[in-house]
């Protein structure tokens, strides 16, 4: 047998060195594959609350649809159902309950899928797409915040067509978080904006960008005793700024790191700089991932500043991630996210959900 194959045809099939060994790294981590994956680009992961038992995966993409797994101890996932939507799903969350599953979409609506009776409704409008959307439990009232490229951030309480409360953003809303009492809402030309949740909402500061280039993603992150102290902000320029509401030292204590760049930072080479997809905080040990544009996952410990760990190269980019309510298992999105051009699109790549065991590699070092 000659090493080029029967014939030496360059890839006619797996005896030819170049059909070969053209790896398929669609699953470097050899991470478990989410079965039926959404038939576009991924735009939001969400694991349901520790209020339900055992665990369920959203997911929304830009083929109009939001899906929903079980996810089994064993790693087995079981599709449960799906809703849609007339245009892409951009953001999804879930209820505190577990009951209900909450969607943001393009056709400028969002809505509540009921999942005992599999039936959605719509609970908002906008005038532009919706892009993000959470849920708000407060002591006092429950709502859904939906922000929109209409320059709205609005509260809805489900159950009327028009909104408790309508706040006007400086720009379109790019991406938020919302952990009680806290809500932390990044818009277009670097707006940011922290709001209190107590009674009802209301802008807390805006804050003056700790970065340079247009805001990605947003998470909040928890002090010691389980309060929003902060959050994390992701550029498309391969970095996350660590920012304390009230720190103690606020030039110490802010800062910002690179991430999701090539050929590290010392070569004279020049570097390739990939955008900050998602970032999610680890529910237990307050540690972070970021996702990239560069295919990647990293896992942060904020408080050491250091890198835990790095993922092989996927052959597309990670477009979302998240982390389940106890922190044994990360999920993230693998689905080209345009951030080259329509060139890039490859229409016969299939987007994948992989889900990894996170229990291990999210613990600060530190601690044994």
């Amino acid at each position: 047998m000659s090493l080029f194959g029967s014939t030496s045809g360059f890839g006619t099939g797996g005896t030819s060195m170049f059909g070969s060994t053209t790896a398929d790294n669609h699953n470097p981590m050899k991470d478990i594959e989410v079965t039926s994956p959404p038939d576009d680009s991924v735009s939001c992961l969400a694991f349901s609350p520790p209020t339900l038992p055992g665990n369920f995966l959203i997911a929304g993409s830009w083929a109009n649809d939001v899906r929903c797994w079980e996810v089994q101890d064993n790693g087995q996932t079981i599709p449960k159902a799906q809703q849609m939507h007339t245009g892409p799903v951009l953001d999804g969350c879930w209820s505190d309950d577990g009951s209900k599953v909450f969607t943001a979409s393009c056709d400028k609506t969002a809505k509540m899928w009921d999942l005992n009776s599999n039936q959605a409704i719509q609970i908002a409008q906008h005038d532009a797409p919706v892009k993000t959307i959470h849920w708000i439990k407060a002591p006092n009232y429950s709502c859904v915040m939906t922000g929109s490229w209409d320059k709205t951030l609005k509260f809805w309480d489900t159950r009327s067509p028009t909104p408790m409360m309508t706040l006007q953003l400086p720009e379109r809303c790019y991406c938020a978080d919302v952990v009680h009492p806290m809500a932390a809402v990044a818009t277009a030309e670097r707006g940011l904006i922290v709001y209190q949740l107590e009674n009802q909402p209301s802008e807390f500061r805006r804050i003056e960008s700790p970065l340079k280039h247009q805001h990605r993603c947003v998470a909040i992150f928890k002090d010691k005793v389980n309060k929003p102290t902060g959050f994390a902000l992701g550029s498309i320029e391969g970095r996350v700024a660590i920012h304390y509401i009230n720190p103690p030292n606020p030039a110490k204590d802010n800062f910002t790191f690179k991430c999701h760049r090539s050929n590290g930072t010392n070569t004279s080479a020049p570097q390739d700089i990939y955008a900050v997809n998602g970032i999610a905080f680890h529910p237990v040990h307050g540690t972070l991932a970021t996702v990239g544009s560069d295919g990647r996952f990293s896992f942060w410990d904020k408080d050491a500043r250091t890198k835990l760990k790095t993922s092989e190269q996927l052959d597309q980019p990670i477009a979302a991630c998240c982390f389940n309510h106890n922190g044994n298992i990360f999920a993230y999105a693998s689905s080209y996210d345009w951030s080259k051009g329509h060139e890039f699109y490859n229409p016969q790549k299939k987007n994948y959900i992989f889900l990894r065991n996170a229990a291990e590699e999210l613990k600060p070092r530190n601690k044994k």
